[in-house]
């Protein structure tokens, strides 16, 4: 058996295999918090990357966002033109925590309810990006889309395939909105296919965060995804991340209420990072004092 997640040291976390990783998350009962930011362009503090501040508020596992993974550039992090590799590496070494990454299955035939947004090839899902996303070492990547992008729930499915082809990996697959796509973001349809493709955590809305998704949907969907050996991790994509500390609270006692195994809070703030203050208050909402002081000052060395 594997340390839950909650209290598992650095020297834990980074050897665990795919499989143990997840059920280290189970274990830990909810209580698990993915930081999603915007890791290419200058970081909140220039100096050091945005993924070590999250960490230093609460943050347990990191999803970089924007990251053409073909080139990849983190902010506060040296490149090495000999080895496109070490940003991810130095990356994981300087939290100590998984580290992963957003590829967007763009489908080009989306019907669209707005602009479509034209990004990189890297930041795509596809066969190569999936290949590249192993080498560099990610612990797991996050097939969903930002907004505009014109991602589909049907493309997701088709990337969820590929992704157990060429990653070894969790894979981490849905909507926190509609990617600027005419269709519905939390189809029951859709994530039981996810499922299905052999997804190991279904990404679905925070409850408060897109209009009529609600309590008792993201409960179905719980139940569901849990019945099939999957995990739920709700997102708060929205920029409703920039919101008051107050309904950063409201929003993670609602989802933990439905079940959901991880809270995502978004890249909506200053400099691609949400406000700290808010990390460290969806921290303490849904784990307390004593194991957010425990997750902030735990040392890396550890």
């Amino acid at each position: 058996m594997v340390k839950r997640l909650l209290s598992a040291n650095t020297s834990d976390l980074l050897e665990m295999t795919a499989s143990e990783l997840k059920q280290s998350i189970k274990a830990s009962e909810g209580r698990t918090i993915v930081s999603e930011n915007v890791a290419g362009r200058e970081s909140l503090v220039g100096d050091i990357t945005n993924a070590e501040v999250a960490r230093a508020f609460g943050a347990d596992l990191i999803l970089l966002n924007g990251v053409d993974v073909l080139n990849p550039v983190i902010a506060g992090i040296e490149p090495d033109e000999n080895n496109s590799a070490s940003s991810i590496e130095t990356l994981r070494r300087f939290v100590g925590r998984p580290v992963g990454v957003n590829l967007e299955p763009v489908d080009q035939e989306a019907r669209m309810a707005e602009d479509k947004l034209t990004i990189a090839l890297g930041r795509q899902a596809n066969e190569e990006t999936l290949q590249t996303s192993e080498k560099l070492g990610f612990d797991f990547i996050c097939l969903t889309g930002n907004p505009g992008t014109g991602v589909t729930n049907k493309q997701i499915n088709e990337a969820i395939k590929r992704a157990k082809e060429h990653f070894s990996g969790l894979v981490i697959a849905g909507k926190m909105h509609g990617a600027g796509v005419d269709e519905p973001v939390a189809d029951i349809q859709a994530i039981q296919s996810f499922v299905e493709s052999g997804a190991d955590i279904i990404l679905v809305p925070a409850v408060g965060t897109v209009p009529g998704f609600d309590a008792s949907e993201l409960k179905e969907v719980v139940k569901i995804v849990h019945q099939a050996g999957a995990l739920v991790m709700s997102a708060i994509g929205t920029s409703q991340e920039s919101s008051d500390e107050e309904t950063i609270r409201q929003i993670a006692i609602q989802n933990k209420v439905c079940g959901v195994d991880i809270q995502h809070i978004g890249d909506a703030g200053y400099s691609g990072l949400a406000p700290v203050e808010n990390i460290f208050a969806l921290s303490k909402a849904i784990r307390g004092g004593r194991h957010t002081i425990s997750m902030v000052a735990r040392s890396i060395h550890r």
